[in-house]
């Protein structure tokens, strides 16, 4: 059984190697070829993430399923403040950055607008996106940018309009997101993008007060401020994440599973050709596990000395999921294959335990919508580039593409 001592510095005075590790040109859609290494290793694997923090990295599927959910470990960043560092000074705490009770009593305001039901029926709107974007980008002659064309808009209007942002405002918070998102931002710069963010949305939540309208801020603001379950802060710090979240997750997993597919003919046809829902679904399900875009997001903090993975993990000491690892493990048969037909359902691209994503009904759905209606309206889409062209996202917290240069 291993032994941790400290955060800040090696425990044996090497160089550690960065989390999450760089993924292989040759297989842009693997994981960094470094954690199956680290999956095969006895205990755990010390690592230095992005902003210095040492940490270990946790890349077996049922490690990582403890991590995200068990209770002793910590996701709170009023206690753990290095799981934290973007926020500014001042600004409360979302909700993902919490621990239960409190976690789950902010997480029950938001998830009704969230319930497959709710969900479901958003798909006319969500199909009417799709159906908007690609006719957009055909009348714009190809070659086309499909990341600005078409998998960007479509998450952006949907999680704007269920919020009530408006959509004339989404190259600000497109572009704030980005900072966030971008790995190596300096600080400052960090913390900025994270106030202009904030103060717009707490200027639209006071907005909302007097001018109230048919989405979430105004029924958080009518339902939940009026009772004093919330404030105006907590509204839009928890519309702040909930934005951010909602376009650049799904918009990454529209382009990379369309290149995905584009580059696995024979898998695309399994949604092209068939008109069986449940078929898309499952496809999206086996697209969800085979990309697993969260590279490094799930940080957690140890409350009491623990043991994952057979390695004794210190209290206080840090520790961060690898998911695309964790879904490339063993419990799926030819995991490294992408198999449209297998039941993916068990992956953790959407983490595990009571911190799961709160929208992911909602990109279930926008995948389903947006991949099949592409692959059928364009059935001879291509790369307008060589794939070793691609801009791919290493630089960023999730993974995707710049840029999908595509023809027709």
């Amino acid at each position: 059984m291993s032994t941790a001592t400290d955060q800040t510095q090696p425990n044996d005075g090497t160089e550690l190697p960065d989390f999450p590790g760089t993924r292989s040109p040759r297989c842009p859609f693997d994981p960094p070829p470094v954690q199956a290494g680290w999956r095969r290793a006895d205990g755990l694997t010390q690592v230095r993430l992005g902003n210095g923090h040492i940490a270990w990295a946790v890349t077996r599927y049922d490690d990582v399923k403890q991590l995200l959910g068990d209770p002793r470990l910590s996701a709170d960043g009023h206690r753990y403040p290095q799981l934290m560092e973007t926020q500014r000074h001042g600004q409360p705490q979302a909700f993902p950055r919490m621990d239960d009770p409190e976690h789950s009593r902010i997480r029950r305001t938001l998830t009704g607008e969230f319930t497959v039901k709710r969900v479901e029926a958003m798909r006319p709107h969500v199909r009417s996106l799709v159906n908007r974007f690609l006719e957009e980008m055909i009348a714009a002659e190809s070659p086309a940018d499909l990341v600005r064309a078409y998998a960007l808009p479509i998450p952006s209007l949907v999680i704007s309009k269920l919020l009530g942002v408006p959509y004339d405002d989404h190259t600000f918070f497109q572009t704030r997101s980005a900072t966030l998102m971008r790995k190596g931002t300096p600080q400052e710069e960090r913390q900025a993008a994270s106030g202009e963010l904030f103060g717009y949305l707490l200027d639209l939540v006071k907005r909302k007060e007097r001018e109230p309208g048919d989405d979430l801020i105004s029924r958080l603001i009518t339902e939940r401020v009026v009772t004093g379950e919330l404030t105006h802060h907590d509204v839009a710090m928890n519309s702040m994440v909930i934005l951010h979240a909602g376009h650049e997750t799904t918009a990454n997993m529209i382009a990379l599973g369309t290149l995905a597919l584009l580059e696995n003919p024979r898998q695309a046809a399994r949604i092209r050709d068939t008109d069986d829902p449940k078929v898309v679904a499952g496809a999206v399900e086996e697209l969800l596990r085979y990309l697993s875009i969260a590279q490094d997001m799930l940080v957690r903090v140890a409350t009491e000395d623990i043991v994952v993975g057979g390695h004794l993990v210190r209290e206080g000491e840090m520790l961060v999921s690898g998911v695309p690892s964790a879904n490339r493990d063993g419990v799926f048969e030819t995991a490294d294959a992408l198999d449209l037909d297998r039941d993916a359902r068990g992956h953790v691209a959407f983490g595990h335990g009571v911190h799961q994503c709160l929208g992911q009904s909602l990109a279930r759905v926008e995948l389903q919508e947006a991949l099949p209606a592409l692959l059928r309206r364009l059935p001879d889409l291509r790369l307008a580039v060589p794939l070793e062209e691609v801009r791919f996202r290493h630089d960023m917290v999730v993974y995707g593409v710049h840029e999908l240069p595509v023809a027709w």
